[in-house]
C-alpha cells in the first residue's frame, strides 16, 4: 500500500511558507524553493486504518525509510500484525456519513491542490446537508433514488452539474473500494446534462471596460484594516495594484493574494516551471514593478496578504469582495463581471496582438487545444482562414437583386 508524504509548515517556518500549508518532495525540487526544517508527515491507509503521522524528520530520504517501515509491516505500529484466523463478519462494517466524508477529504487533501480541495469540501457539505434532510446517519442508507433526487434537483449550470456527477461517482467509488458499502448508489444511467461538454465561454473585458474599472478605483471608499502584518487603510490604489497584477500576469486571484516578491526578477514575474523543463516568466512595466517594490516595503514579502481575516480562504474572499465593489461602480456591460475575467483579458490582448497560441498557452499554464477552444474568436489566423474560405466559396457568385418580390440573378 503506497503512502503519501508531505511537509506540513509550522508557524514561523524558516522558508517563509504559510503556516499549515503543505508541500511535496517534487515542489521542493523547483528552482528558488526556500528550504525549511518543518516536519514531514506520512498519511494513508494500513490495515484498513487511515492515519496521518509525523515521520519525525525533515529529511525526505529518512521520511521515505519511515514510510517503507510502515508499508512493509502493513501497520502503523511498524510491526507486522499476527495472522489470526477469524470467522467472516456476519455483515459488512458500517460507517457513518460523517466519518466517510472526513476520511474522503483527508485523502483528497493529500493529493490535490488547495483550490480543488475547497471544491471537494463544498461538495461534501452538500452531501451531508442532503443526508440530514433525509434523516440518514449511515453511509449505506443512500439508495439510487436518493442520489437521483440530489443530482437532478441541483440548480447548477451544465458544466458544474457534470463536475458534481464526477464527484458523486468518485466519493462512492472511494467508499466501495474500502468495503464500506457493497456497491455505489450512483446509477450508471445517470448522465451529465446536455451542453456540459461545450467549451466554457471565456469572455474577457474590453479595453474600454478595463479603463472604466480602473477609473472606478477613484470612487473606492477607504476602509481600515489591521492584522499581524500591521494596519492601514484599504484604498483605491490597493485595488489598482491588484487589478494591474491580474491583468499583466494572467494569474488567478488566489495566486496574486499569495504573490511572493521572490517571483519578481527585475521587470519579469516568474509564473511557473514547465513540465518539460524551463521556467515561464511574464513581463511587467517598470512603473508597476516600482509599485510592487513600494508595497513590499509596507507589507512585506507577500504584499497582497492583507486584511483582518486570519484564514487564507477568508483573505482571498475579502479581496474578491473589494473587487466586486469596484465592478459595481464601473460600466462592465451586461455579462457578470468576475475577477477571473482579467485572466481572460490577458489572453485576449496577447492573441489580438498576434502572439502564437503555443506561447499564450505557456503563459496561462494551459495546452494549445484548451486555448483554441476557449479563445478561438481572438486568434487572428483562425478568422483569416475562415474569411478566405468564404471568399473562395462566394467570390465568383453573381449578385442577387430583388425583382418584383422575387430574387433573380443579376
Amino acid at each position: 500500500m503506497s503512502l503519501n508524504l508531505y511537509r506540513r509548515h509550522r508557524q514561523g517556518c524558516e522558508g517563509g511558507h504559510a503556516a499549515d500549508s503543505r508541500s511535496g518532495e517534487f515542489n521542493e525540487r523547483k528552482k528558488g524553493w526556500k528550504r525549511c526544517a518543518c516536519v514531514i508527515f506520512v498519511s494513508g491507509t494500513l490495515d484498513r486504518k487511515f492515519a496521518r503521522k509525523a515521520a519525525g524528520t525533515a529529511d525526505w530520504a529518512e521520511a521515505h525509510r519511515v514510510a517503507e517501515t510502515y508499508s512493509k509491516a502493513a501497520s502503523w505500529t511498524g510491526q507486522p500484525q499476527p495472522v489470526v484466523a477469524t470467522p467472516p463478519p456476519l455483515e459488512p462494517t458500517r460507517i457513518t456519513i460523517e466519518d466517510a466524508v472526513s476520511l474522503y477529504l483527508a485523502n483528497r487533501e493529500a493529493s490535490v491542490a488547495h483550490p480543488t480541495y475547497r471544491k471537494y469540501k463544498t461538495f461534501t457539505k452538500q452531501v451531508v446537508a442532503f443526508a440530514d434532510s433525509l434523516g440518514y446517519v449511515m453511509l449505506d442508507q443512500f439508495r439510487p433514488a436518493d442520489i437521483d433526487v440530489f443530482y437532478t434537483k441541483s440548480k447548477l449550470g451544465p458544466r458544474s452539474k457534470a463536475k458534481m456527477l464526477d464527484r458523486l461517482r468518485g466519493f462512492f467509488r472511494f467508499a466501495v473500494h474500502r468495503d464500506w458499502i457493497p456497491k455505489s448508489p450512483v446509477s450508471p444511467d445517470l448522465k451529465p446534462p446536455a451542453g456540459s461538454t461545450k467549451a466554457a465561454n471565456k469572455l474577457p473585458f474590453t479595453d474600454e471596460q478595463v479603463d472604466d474599472i480602473l477609473k472606478a478605483c477613484n470612487q473606492f471608499e477607504d476602509r481600515p484594516w489591521a492584522n499581524r502584518f500591521g494596519s492601514g487603510i484599504w484604498t483605491g490604489e490597493d485595488m489598482r495594484d491588484f487589478i494591474w497584477i491580474l491583468l499583466y500576469t494572467g494569474l488567478r486571484v488566489s495566486d496574486v493574494v499569495l504573490f511572493d516578491m521572490e517571483r519578481l526578477r527585475g521587470s519579469e514575474v516568474f509564473l511557473r516551471a514547465k513540465k518539460n523543463g524551463g521556467d515561464v516568466f511574464t513581463y511587467i512595466p517598470d512603473w508597476l514593478r516600482d509599485r510592487l517594490l513600494a508595497r513590499a516595503k509596507r507589507y512585506g514579502r507577500k504584499p497582497f496578504l492583507i486584511s483582518n481575516a486570519r484564514h487564507l480562504d477568508s483573505v482571498i474572499e475579502t479581496w474578491r469582495e473589494q473587487l466586486y465593489r469596484v465592478f459595481e461602480m464601473a460600466d462592465v456591460g451586461e455579462e457578470r463581471a468576475t475577477p477571473h475575467r482579467f485572466r481572460h483579458t490577458f489572453a485576449r490582448i496577447l492573441l489580438q496582438r498576434g502572439v502564437p497560441v503555443a506561447d499564450v498557452a505557456d503563459l496561462l499554464g494551459d495546452d494549445e487545444k484548451t486555448v483554441r477552444e476557449h479563445y478561438a474568436r481572438w486568434v487572428p489566423e483562425r478568422q483569416a482562414r475562415l474569411t478566405k474560405i468564404l471568399q473562395d466559396a462566394f467570390g465568383d457568385k453573381p449578385k442577387l437583386t430583388a425583382v418584383q418580390g422575387r430574387r433573380v440573378s443579376g
